[in-house]
C-alpha cells in the first residue's frame, strides 16, 4: 500500500475542476509552468486516513488529441509520470459532452474516477443518474459532488484511495467499436507498428502507449504521434486506411471516430441517465437570448469590456499613486545616506538603476490583480465564453478567434496585463500572433507623448482628429499584422474552437480571489527579474563614462550664482532671473553629461539613421530611454533641450520643439513610438509568456522595423508634398 497517492485532475474548461482542487489542497498549493511551454502547472497537497497525496491540477481540455499545448500537456503527463488514480471532473449538467474527454482517457487503461462535480445543478434540470450503471459502462468509480460547497470532497478521498489500491473498478481498458471498416484498417496499422517495433522506437513520449491506441490516434492525424512515429510504411499505410474509410463510409476517420465515440456516450446515457423535465428555458438560455444576440451582443460586450477596462486603469490609479509614493520614499531614505550633493555611483545604481527598476515593475501590480480579478469572475461565470462566441465570426476574418480580441482590447490600457491575459486563448498559434500584435493598440503610455506634442504642433479644431487618426492606425496595423502572421509563420489549420456555452454561475471569492493572486505573484517572480536587469543597464549605459572636462565652466557660473542670491532675495524678479539662468546652466549640464554618456554617443551615432525620418540624435537619444517606459521620452526630451524636470503639459518644452520641428516631424515622433518596440516590460512579458526570447526579439525588431520603414514613408511623402 502506497503512502503517497499522486493524483491527476482532469477534466473540461467550466468543469468545476479548479473549485474541486481548491477543495482539496486549500493553501497548500503552488503555481509554475510546464518545462519548455506557457501551460500553467499548479500542485497542491493533502492528507487522507494518513497517507500523503500529491494533486496535480491538468489544463483544463475537450480532449487528449493534441490540437493545443493543453491537451499534449495533459497526455504526456498522464502517460509518461504515471498518475496513481487519474479524477476526471464532470459537469454533471452538461454530462454528454464531458463524457468525450472520459472515453479517451477509459482507451489509455489508465486508473479513473470520475467525479459528476455540480450535481445539484444536474438535479436542477431534472436529470438522474444510474450512478452504478455508468460506473460499470467506463470501469471506474463515480462520485458525485457539489464543488463549491465542498460536498462530497471525502467521498472522492476515499474512491482515489480505494482505485490507487486497485480495489474495485478503474484502470480497466474500454475497447470503443469503431466500425467493420475501421476496425479493419485499425488492425492494419496496429500489426505495423508491433512489426516495425515503432512504439519501442518512438522513444519514452509514446512508448508508454499500447499500438491499438496509436494506431487510432494516427487515424485521427494527430500531429504530435505522427511526429513520434515517423515511419513511410507507417505513413503510406494510415494514408491508405484512411482513404479506405472515407470511401467505404463517406467519412474521414476524424469525424467517424469521435462520433462512435460520442455514440457509446449516448448509449450509456439512454441506458442510465433519465430526465424528468424534458423542455424547458433555463435562466442562462433567458439571459443568452440577450448576450448573444445578433444585435445586441457586441454592444453588451464592448460595455462589460468598458467595465473591465476601468475597473483596471481607474481603480488601480490610487494604489499605484501609493506605491510609487513608496517607492519615491525609499529612494529619499537611500539618498540619505550620502551627504547632500555628494555623487556616488553606488547611490545612484542603488535609487535610479535598482529601487527604480523593481518600482517601474511593481508599480502595475494593482492593474495586475485588478485586471485578473475582472477575468475570473467573467470567466467562472460562464460568461467570458459567449465573449468568444460573438467575437469569433469577426476576428476569424484576421485568422483568429474571438477569445483575442479580449487581450487586444486591453492593450489600450497597458501591454503588460493584454500580453498575460492571453493565457485565456486556447492554442499557442492564436496567442503568439495575438501577443506580437498587441503592442499596436496604443496603450496609456504613449498618451503623454501625444499629449506633448498634439497641442505643440497642432490647432485646437484638430487635436481631436490627429489623437483618432493615431488610435486608428494602430488598430489597423494590429490586423493587418496579425492576417500576414497567421499566413506566414503561424500558418496552418485552425485549432477546432469549441463553442460551448456553460451555464452562468455565481463565482465563489476563494476561486476569484486564488486565481488573481497566483497570476500577480507569477508577474513579480517573473517579470520582475528581467526586469531589474533591463533597468540596471539602462541606467548604466545613460550614466556612463562621466565627462571630466566641460564646453563651459558649470561649477564656477553656478558658484557666481549662489553668492548673488542673498543680495536678490528682496528683488523677485531679480531672484527669479537668478533661479532661472540657475536651472539652465544645470540642465545645460545634464545635456553635455547625456550626450558624452554611452546612450548619447548612440544617438549622435544614429542620426544618420534617424535623419530619413527627421530625427535628431536628441530624439534618438529620448528613444532610447523611452525604451524602459514610453512616457520616459517625455522627460528625456526636457533634459536635452535644457528645460529641468518636463512633463506633457511642460510649455517651454513645447516651445522649444516648435523651434526645433515641424508639425510632420511631431506625427513622425508619434507614429513612431506607436509602431515601435514596447517598452522592456511589455518585451520582458513576451520573452516569459511565449517561453522563448525567439518571439520576443521578433517583437522587438520586427515592430521597430516596421515602424522605421513606415515612419520614412510618412517623412519622405511628407516632404514630396510640402508638408515638411
Amino acid at each position: 500500500m502506497k503512502q503517497q497517492i499522486t493524483v491527476a485532475l482532469a477534466g473540461n474548461p467550466n468543469s468545476g475542476k479548479s473549485t474541486i482542487f481548491n477543495a482539496l489542497t486549500g493553501a497548500h498549493q503552488h503555481v509554475g509552468n510546464y518545462p519548455g511551454v506557457t501551460v500553467e502547472r499548479k500542485e497542491g497537497a493533502c492528507r487522507h486516513n494518513g497517507r500523503e497525496m500529491k494533486i496535480v491540477d491538468l489544463p483544463g481540455i475537450y480532449s487528449l488529441t493534441a490540437y493545443s499545448a493543453e491537451e499534449l500537456v495533459a497526455r504526456d503527463f498522464i502517460v509518461n509520470e504515471k498518475p496513481d488514480v487519474v479524477v476526471d471532473i464532470i459537469d454533471a449538467s452538461n454530462l454528454e459532452r464531458n463524457l468525450y474527454l472520459t472515453t479517451q482517457l477509459m482507451e489509455l487503461g489508465v486508473p479513473l474516477v470520475l467525479v459528476f462535480n455540480m450535481s445539484d445543478q444536474a438535479k436542477a434540470r431534472g436529470h438522474e443518474f444510474d450512478l452504478e450503471k455508468l460506473s460499470g459502462f467506463f470501469k471506474a468509480r463515480i462520485v458525485s459532488t457539489v464543488g463549491h460547497k465542498g460536498l462530497g470532497v471525502n467521498d472522492l478521498l476515499d474512491a482515489v484511495e480505494a482505485t490507487a489500491d486497485g480495489a474495485g473498478p478503474g484502470g480497466e481498458k474500454v475497447v470503443i467499436d469503431y466500425g467493420r471498416e475501421t476496425e479493419e484498417e485499425v488492425s492494419r496499422i496496429e500489426a505495423l507498428i508491433q512489426a516495425e517495433g515503432a512504439a519501442q522506437a518512438a522513444g519514452a513520449n509514446a512508448a508508454g502507449y499500447d499500438a491499438r491506441w496509436l494506431a487510432v490516434k494516427l487515424l485521427e492525424n494527430d500531429k504530435d504521434v505522427k511526429a513520434k512515429l515517423h515511419s513511410p510504411a507507417i505513413d503510406a499505410q494510415v494514408e491508405k486506411s484512411a482513404r479506405h474509410i472515407e470511401e467505404v463510409t463517406g467519412e474521414h476517420p476524424e469525424t467517424s471516430i469521435p462520433g462512435h465515440r460520442y455514440g457509446f456516450i449516448s448509449g450509456a446515457c439512454q441506458e442510465a441517465v433519465r430526465s424528468t423535465i424534458e423542455i424547458r428555458h433555463t435562466m442562462s438560455d433567458r439571459i443568452d437570448s440577450v448576450v448573444t444576440n445578433r444585435v445586441l451582443g457586441i454592444p453588451v460586450f464592448l460595455l462589460l469590456m468598458y467595465l473591465v477596462f476601468s475597473l483596471t486603469f481607474t481603480l488601480g490609479e490610487p494604489p499605484m499613486g501609493w506605491i510609487e509614493t513608496g517607492f519615491e520614499w525609499l529612494g529619499g531614505v537611500v539618498t540619505g545616506w550620502w551627504p547632500e550633493g555628494s555623487e556616488s555611483a553606488l547611490k545612484s545604481l542603488l535609487v535610479d538603476g535598482v529601487i527604480g527598476g523593481v518600482g517601474g515593475v511593481v508599480v502595475f501590480l494593482p492593474n495586475i490583480l485588478l485586471l485578473f480579478l475582472a477575468i475570473a469572475i467573467l470567466e467562472d461565470s460562464g460568461y467570458m465564453a459567449r465573449a468568444a462566441f460573438i467575437m469569433d465570426r469577426l476576428m476569424h476574418k484576421i485568422g483568429l478567434h474571438g477569445k483575442s480580441f479580449i487581450p487586444m482590447l486591453i492593450g489600450f490600457g497597458c501591454s503588460v496585463p493584454a500580453i498575460m491575459a492571453t493565457r485565456t486563448l486556447d492554442n499557442q498559434r492564436d496567442r503568439l500572433t495575438t501577443m506580437l500584435v498587441t503592442p499596436l493598440m496604443s496603450c496609456g503610455a504613449r498618451l503623454p507623448i501625444y499629449m506633448l506634442l498634439i497641442p505643440a504642433f497642432f490647432p485646437a479644431a484638430w487635436q481631436a482628429k490627429i489623437l483618432w487618426i493615431i488610435y486608428v492606425i494602430g488598430i489597423a496595423l494590429a490586423i493587418v499584422f496579425a492576417k500576414v502572421l497567421r499566413v506566414t509563420l503561424f500558418k496552418g489549420d485552425s485549432v477546432p474552437f469549441v463553442m460551448e456555452l456553460p451555464p452562468y454561475r455565481i463565482p465563489t471569492v476563494r476561486g476569484v480571489l486564488i486565481h488573481m493572486w497566483e497570476r500577480g505573484w507569477l508577474y513579480l517572480k517573473k517579470a520582475g527579474t528581467v526586469i531589474l536587469g533591463v533597468s540596471i543597464l539602462l541606467w548604466a549605459i545613460s550614466s556612463y563614462p562621466k565627462k571630466e572636462v566641460f564646453d563651459q565652466d558649470y561649477e564656477g557660473e553656478l558658484a557666481k550664482i549662489e553668492e548673488r542670491m542673498p543680495a536678490a532675495e528682496g528683488d523677485e524678479d531679480a531672484l527669479a532671473a537668478l533661479e532661472g539662468r540657475q536651472a539652465a546652466l544645470e540642465n545645460a549640464q545634464q545635456e553635455e553629461e547625456l550626450s558624452y554618456s554611452i546612450a548619447g554617443r548612440i544617438g549622435h551615432a544614429l542620426d544618420p539613421v534617424l535623419k530619413p525620418m527627421g530625427f535628431d540624435w536628441r530624439i534618438g537619444t529620448a528613444l532610447i530611454g523611452a525604451f524602459a517606459a514610453k512616457e520616459v521620452f517625455v522627460a528625456q526630451m526636457g533634459i536635452v533641450y535644457s528645460v529641468g524636470e518636463a512633463d506633457e503639459e511642460s510649455d517651454s518644452l513645447r516651445d522649444k520643439l516648435r523651434d526645433n520641428y515641424t508639425p510632420l516631424v511631431a506625427f513622425c515622433i508619434m507614429i513612431f513610438c506607436l509602431t515601435s518596440a514596447p517598452c522592456m516590460a511589455t518585451i520582458a512579458v513576451t520573452r516569459r509568456e511565449s517561453n522563448s526570447w525567439k518571439w520576443a526579439m521578433l517583437q522587438l525588431g520586427g515592430l521597430t522595423a516596421v515602424a522605421y520603414v513606415l515612419t520614412v514613408l510618412i517623412y519622405q511623402f511628407g516632404r514630396l508634398f510640402g508638408l515638411g
